[in-house]
């Protein structure tokens, strides 16, 4: 199973951070070209269901993409240190897990995902393929975690 283990550093407190990891809608203000919806009644802990939306947005269909949807549902709740969410789609299947630590004022955010990839022997031979870009993404992604957490007010 392929895993990618990214770090980073957020100036502020394991609360606000949690706060803004767990405000499910924000993602897309700092996860690239996505899209996230809470499609259960509560926003929060154990059996959370969400349908991210990640590519491209068509401009003529307001809130849809060319793209994937990442359907998740959050397994392990413990604020504000560690939440896992598992990924449920066809495509992108396998746990995300996101552990803070409180670190020299403030906290350190690490991500893990690891996938069980698509498309059987097609999607094991590309992995390594594709790797770079998709590290490439997440750090992207992880830099502006940080920008928008730091300013996090709710």
């Amino acid at each position: 199973m392929p895993e990618l283990v990214l770090p980073v550093h957020v100036e502020a407190p394991p609360e606000q951070v949690w706060a803004a990891l767990t405000d499910w809608r924000g993602q897309g203000r700092w996860m690239p070209a996505t899209d996230v919806e809470v499609v259960t009644a509560a926003e929060e802990g154990v059996g959370v269901r969400l349908a991210a939306r990640t590519g491209l947005p068509l401009p003529w269909r307001r809130g849809r993409h060319l793209g994937v949807l990442d359907t998740m549902v959050v397994t392990e709740w413990d604020p504000p240190r560690r939440v896992v969410v598992q990924h449920t789609g066809r495509i992108v299947r396998g746990p995300g897990i996101f552990e803070l630590t409180p670190a020299g004022g403030g906290t350190d955010l690490v991500l893990t995902e690891r996938w069980y990839p698509p498309f059987g022997l097609l999607g094991r031979v590309g992995w390594p393929l594709a790797r770079p870009f998709v590290v490439v993404g997440f750090r992207v992604a992880l830099r502006r975690f940080a920008r928008f957490a730091r300013t996090y007010a709710g």
